[in-house]
């Protein structure tokens, strides 16, 4: 799969170091990082799902989110939860279509202490999200 430039760099601000990181990257490493809100989701994930070494968290154009847990392998460590801040349910183009990859507008891996090396978190990210570094 080719991604664009900016999910390139959107994705290489995931794996790179904060002490080697330009200011551009920097910029875009805190924008992908959990809002307040989702950090509370993240950790009930995370505490119902022993083997997970991180959440995917998607966001989509409608304001709904979905995450889940991933394991070592890259493979599911929960169920994948939809959820839309301050609403009793989710939207109903989510309802309809099950949060569409079509309908993402950011898209990254919240890494549990420690994080795996470079080279299994790319494999990870490959695999769950399917962004495939150049």
């Amino acid at each position: 799969m080719v991604v664009s430039a900016q999910m390139n760099h959107m994705v290489s601000a995931l794996f790179c170091s904060p002490n080697i990181m330009n200011k551009k990257e920097k910029k875009m490493q805190q924008k992908l990082a959990p809002e307040k809100s989702e950090d509370a989701m993240i950790q009930g994930i995370l505490e119902g799902s022993p083997d997970a070494i991180g959440v995917a968290v998607i966001r989509l154009n409608c304001g709904c989110r979905k995450m889940a847990a991933v394991d070592k392998d890259g493979e599911p460590a929960s169920k994948v939860i939809i959820y839309r801040d301050r609403a009793e349910s989710i939207c109903g183009k989510c309802k309809e279509d099950n949060g569409s990859y079509m309908r993402v507008t950011e898209q990254f891996i919240h890494w549990v202490e420690p994080e795996p090396e470079t080279a299994k978190k790319q494999m990870i990210v490959e695999k769950v999200l399917g962004i495939k570094m150049q």
